[in-house]
């Protein structure tokens, strides 16, 4: 057995929809089946997912507040009115004050744009910035990512004169701003078909209703914002993403130029995943360590040389974020292991002076990763005597919800169901985690605590073949919403597992079942080839995609996560290096070693740490009772049973095994009396006290060479002898007993139990792999091992 790292969850597809959809839009089964499981169910449907177009772009005027706005900035742009971009400092924020600039720039306006300050101002409008703002002469503020929950602030700015336009795409709260025009696609009323844009997406769609057409030029911007910012890549967000894309792999955007060189992409066709990990990351670290300056000026400016400039500014400040993650991420991983134990802490938060708050969130994931628990991390401003931080959550705690219950200790807090991010008083800490730790015992349950992996479509291997998997590729990009397909395939056996890389840290091997193959490969996976048996049937979750080698192309799985859902039972009998085998076993704290005879446990017991010897005991004294135990996954046989009793009372250890390693073998740990003679041996040997009636102890070396005995067997049959009054043992000599009654054999208690261990060890030695696992299945295991 090998445990998967986490939770399964299969989506339900409607098979007959699947296989419909299929016939009518002339696709593979795999691909309707992952359609379907999207929520596609027309040939209609199908094309426009699998085709995203700017004839699927809505009616920008559809937005409740865009022609007004449309008109009061064309208004502002004829009369020369100085109008101001209101931004924010994350992926998105930026690309949509750049994008919002572009448009600016390229309609003639006088303008200039302005973001917080992350640390001095915090997210959203300011008053003390409307304030300079109108000081500066700017009459219109059009804010891009922010502004939905700025009420006050935008009562300020009429009352100093000011026009504000609020576009924006978080969650509207109770009030809004009564502003001069509120675009949102979430807002109460708004007729939008679509209400999933990021905050770029709804610039963009000012800039569509602006321009009278979507401004293709700036998609690279909008798919930059919409990809980094996570929102689901569905309808109009795949639009734009797809498009943009297409747009960003042949920039003409200076910045975005230079920006692609220092991530050393240069040669990729970009995807998705090089946006959300290398592009966005390096937009992000401008904001998260100083302001956003630099970001946006790198996508806003026409000089080459200033690009440059800037995106190595960004890529070195993006280096030193990644060392601060890293720093504070031990320091909170300590601070967890120290002062807040797992089992008594389902939420974890954690708070520390010092903490940078521009990379808390990315704290929080990591520790989320880590111990998978809903976490909370902020940093201290021992000035202000404030806590300022963001949390990250898992599937069945609804992190907002919970944080609403905890408001009374939360003057400032806003997110959602994942994420959030908050600023308390630093005395109010201790009462948040009590109260979230007392939601998080009534609102999950011990399985809430696994990760949680969903599954699209459960494969047969034969489904799996080039037309399939290069049909896939219609489906990207991928993202929120859209996920990289996973796939699941069962019962696989494996051939030619091997470790690769440059420090075999990797998996290569070929997944095979009823004459079907499938190349597979696993980063960071090599370490199951320990784990596992030449004859184990896997179940493996993977993305499939195409591996190109020498002009030859082949399907290939990159693995998930993998499970072994049987018992597995480990044939090292009779290795040579026995005792370096059992060193590592016992080096991992999770093996229970089993011995069946008192001097294994003389041999071993000066080796053992005080540790170990918790988990190292004799069968014959050890109780087999469950709550008595140690945890442990792997059990240890370390040497061969006397008794078949003996493997029949390992039956409630051997139940909670899910690696069974028979190590036993060693003839020099007791294993001598192998063999049981047979009754011509003993009819031999009483036929010789007949004629010799005595024979002294210092004489049995010879007797043994002369009958061509072992010296342990001719002992062992004298003992045996002597239990059944046919010799009496004498201090110095066995003597002959004629007159002793005659008796079988079998009658000898010694003699059977000689018997037996004999059999029994001829089974358990001499038996094939197959044989040795049968064996074990008939003592002892009532269901199936390999």
């Amino acid at each position: 057995m090998l445990k998967a790292k986490t939770r399964w969850q299969l989506a339900a597809c409607d098979e007959r929809l699947a296989e419909e959809l299929a016939a009518q839009a002339n696709l593979t089964p795999l691909v309707s089946k992952l359609l379907v499981i999207r929520g596609i169910q027309t040939p209609e449907q199908a094309r426009d997912f699998l085709q995203p177009g700017p004839e699927q772009f809505h009616d920008p005027f559809l937005l409740d507040g865009m022609e007004k706005s449309v008109h009061r900035i064309r208004q502002a742009i004829e009369n020369k009115e100085p109008i101001c971009i209101y931004g924010d400092y994350d992926a998105d924020g930026v690309s949509s004050t750049s994008l919002m600039v572009h448009l600016l720039r390229q309609q003639g306006a006088v303008f200039d744009y302005y973001i917080p300050n992350r640390f001095t101002e915090g997210y959203g409008l300011h008053k003390e910035a409307l304030a300079h703002l109108q000081e500066s002469g700017f009459k219109l503020i059009v804010t891009v990512d922010t502004g939905i929950s700025a009420a006050e602030q935008v009562d300020y700015a009429k009352q100093l004169g000011l026009d504000v336009i609020v576009t924006d795409h978080h969650e509207p709260p109770a009030v809004l701003p009564e502003a001069f025009a509120v675009i949102n696609p979430k807002k109460p009323g708004c007729s939008y078909p679509f209400d999933m844009l990021a905050g770029v997406g709804v610039a963009f769609k000012l800039g569509h209703a602006l321009t009278g057409k979507p401004p293709l030029h700036l998609a690279d911007l909008a798919a930059l914002g919409t990809i980094a910012d996570l929102v689901p890549l569905v309808d109009e967000n795949r639009v734009l993403a797809k498009l943009g894309l297409q747009r960003l792999n042949q920039t003409t955007n200076p910045g975005l130029q230079a920006l692609i060189r220092v991530c050393g992409l240069t040669e990729n066709e970009l995807s998705a995943g090089h946006v959300g990990f290398a592009l966005g990351p390096r937009l992000n670290a401008s904001g998260r360590l100083e302001t956003a300056e630099a970001a946006v000026k790198l996508l806003v400016t026409e000089d080459p040389q200033e690009a440059d400039a800037c995106a190595v500014e960004l890529d070195n400040l993006n280096r030193e974020r990644q060392e601060l993650v890293q720093q504070m991420t031990e320091e909170a991983v300590e601070m967890v292991k120290n002062h807040f134990p797992l089992e008594q802490n389902q939420v974890l938060v954690v708070a520390k002076e010092g903490w940078n708050v521009g990379v808390v969130g990315i704290v929080a994931s990591r520790l989320v990763e880590q111990f998978y628990r809903p976490t909370i991390v902020l940093g201290i401003d021992p000035q202000k005597g404030t806590a300022k931080g963001s949390a990250r959550s898992i599937a069945g705690f609804d992190m907002y919800e919970a944080l609403t219950a905890c408001k009374e200790w939360l003057p400032h807090y806003g997110g959602h169901t994942m994420a959030a991010g908050m600023t308390l008083p630093v005395e109010n800490l201790d009462f948040l985690r009590q109260r979230l730790n007392e939601l998080a015992r009534e609102w999950l349950t011990a399985d809430d605590f696994i990760p949680l992996t969903k599954v699209d479509v459960s494969l047969e291997p034969e489904e799996i073949h080039m037309d399939a998997v290069e049909e896939l590729a219609k489906l990207a990009p991928y993202g929120m919403g859209n996920p990289t397909p996973l796939v699941m395939l069962q019962e696989m056996e494996t051939t030619g597992m091997r470790a690769i890389g440059r420090e075999e840290n990797h998996l290569k091997c070929t997944l095979m079942r009823e004459g079907c193959s499938l190349d597979a490969i696993g980063f960071n996976w090599a370490h199951v080839t320990q784990h596992v048996t030449p004859k184990a049937r896997f179940h493996v979750l993977g993305e499939l995609s195409v591996n190109e080698w020498n002009g030859n192309r082949k399907p290939q799985l990159t693995i998930r996560d993998l499970s072994v859902p049987h018992r597995q039972v480990f044939d090292w009998r009779g290795s040579r290096d026995k005792m370096e085998k059992w060193r590592q076993l016992m080096l991992a704290e999770d093996s229970l070693t089993l011995l069946f005879r008192e001097e294994s446990l003389e041999a071993l017991h000066g080796l053992l740490t005080p540790q170990q010897r918790r988990f190292v005991h004799l069968v014959e004294t050890f109780e087999a009772e469950p709550a008595d135990q140690p945890g442990f996954r792997n059990l240890v046989l370390y040497d061969l049973p006397r008794r078949r009793a003996d493997l029949e009372r390992i039956v409630p250890i051997w139940n909670q095994a899910e690696r069974i390693y028979c190590l036993f073998g060693d003839p020099d740990l007791g294993m001598e009396r192998l063999f049981c003679p047979g009754r011509e041996h003993f009819k031999q040997l009483y036929t010789f006290f007949m004629q010799v009636p005595a024979v002294k102890h210092e004489h049995l070396d010879a007797l043994a060479r002369k009958l061509k005995w072992k010296r342990h067997d001719l002992d062992g049959m004298l003992e045996v002898f002597c239990e059944l009054s046919f010799l009496a043992k004498e201090a110095d000599q066995y003597c002959f007993q004629p007159a002793a009654t005659k008796r079988p054999l079998e009658s000898s208690m010694l003699y059977t139990a000689w018997k037996e261990e004999a059999q029994l060890a001829t089974e358990l030695l001499l038996s094939s792999s197959e044989g040795l696992i049968q064996m074990f299945h008939q003592l002892v295991e009532p269901e199936p091992v390999t």
